[in-house]
């Protein structure tokens, strides 16, 4: 096996230097139409990904409105089927107490007959 030598091992790193810098220097540029085209490529994707976002989330917010304005009826219509049962409720505690009177009255009127 043959040892290189200095200088074989200056060139090697040499040549490897202007590889890649050759090949660094084969990118295109920022100006490039290729470079432009895909960058333009990418600002539409993001913008559409942006777009799909907002619209998702303004379907979840509107989704959001409409659960809380059924609650609020739901609970607007319990709140009046609470009260229509109470009101009905009072109606008959009054109309009960109206026969309990009269059957008191009834009552009391048969005694003073009797006597």
């Amino acid at each position: 096996m043959k040892q290189k030598d200095f200088s074989e091992r200056l060139s090697a790193a040499r040549d490897a230097k202007q590889a890649m810098a050759a090949k660094f220097n084969q990118r295109p540029g920022l100006d490039d139409p290729a470079v432009a085209e895909q960058r333009a490529a990418r600002a539409a994707a993001s913008a559409a990904r942006d777009a799909r976002i907002a619209e998702r989330k303004a379907q979840r917010v509107a989704e959001s409105a409409r659960l809380v304005a059924e609650r609020e009826a739901l609970a607007a219509e319990q709140a009046e089927q609470e009260t229509r049962a109470a009101a009905e409720k009072a109606a008959n505690e009054v109309k009960l107490e109206a026969e309990r009177k009269a059957a008191r009255d009834a009552r009391y009127a048969a005694r003073k007959a009797r006597k």
